[in-house]
């Protein structure tokens, strides 16, 4: 979207940046600090990420605000893509939600259900704070809660009938945690900024290992035809990279205290 001019013993080099719409999850789980420097090195150009809730990246990227886009709510990204905003949505990566609260976990949630896990929250009016800002995991979450069936089928669940310990931050996912640590309260987390998280607390893992907990992510360039002044060959650029062997093998070795955080599964 934009370009800088750097100078060189006398010659002057156009410096390309992009400007990408992502998620708070790959901002705050150090993704980008790992990924970014490498496409960087392979290509010359640089990406400045705007990281905000899914939701917020997607109508950011709807405006012509952002060169590429970096999220996780495959529904949402495929309706984007059927209304002409993209012309294909790649799958990249994916990790997994988890459900964190107190170790004690006095609601008694633990195990490997996540929508039985709902039902006693529900059930036990026990603090749970949800993210509440249309990113990729609080529409996860609302999915998850219209299967509890406290509501009628296929509806959205209200808040009310989540148990009076509901509360919606309106905020991502490290304020999110921190406010789950200082509260003693329960939060659906994607592993990856969990892993990254310091504040931990008495805060644990509870639930995993649920199919319904996949978390899936895909990159797309918004429309040249819609928005011909965005820079769509560099933003193609990197969606080249990002599926590529380099660009997954660098995703791969991204870990935390030995520990995997992404898994690329890039469609080939």
């Amino acid at each position: 979207m934009a370009a800088g001019v750097l100078f060189l013993s006398g010659w002057s080099v156009r410096a390309e940046t992009l400007t990408m719409a992502s998620t708070t999850s790959t901002e705050q789980s150090g993704l980008f600090a790992h990924l970014l420097p490498a496409f960087r090195q392979a290509s010359g150009i640089d990406i400045k990420v705007v990281a905000v809730g899914t939701g917020q990246a997607i109508d950011m990227a709807r405006r012509g605000d952002a060169d590429v886009l970096f999220v996780h709510d495959t529904a949402a990204e495929e309706k984007f893509v059927a209304e002409g905003f993209a012309a294909k949505r790649y799958p990249v990566m994916y990790n997994d939600f988890v459900l964190v609260g107190p170790k004690n976990d006095p609601a008694g949630l633990r195990g490997k259900d996540i929508v039985a896990a709902l039902k006693k929250v529900a059930a036990a009016d026990a603090p749970f704070v949800s993210r509440g800002d249309k990113s990729g995991t609080d529409a996860a979450e609302r999915r998850l809660w219209m299967q509890t069936g406290v509501a009628d089928a296929g509806q959205p669940v209200p808040n009310d009938r989540k148990g009076a310990g509901y509360k919606e931050c309106g905020c991502g996912m490290g304020p999110a945690l921190n406010i789950a640590a200082s509260s003693g309260a329960y939060v659906l987390a994607d592993r990856g900024t969990w892993l990254s998280f310091r504040n931990r607390q008495d805060l644990a893992v509870l639930v995993e290992g649920d199919k319904r907990l996949f978390n899936q992510y895909g990159v797309m360039v918004p429309s040249p035809a819609k928005f011909p002044r965005l820079d769509s060959a560099g933003a193609q650029k990197f969606v080249d990279w990002v599926i590529s062997p380099a660009g997954q093998s660098t995703i791969a070795s991204y870990r935390i205290g030995g520990e995997q955080l992404f898994f690329p599964n890039a469609s080939p």
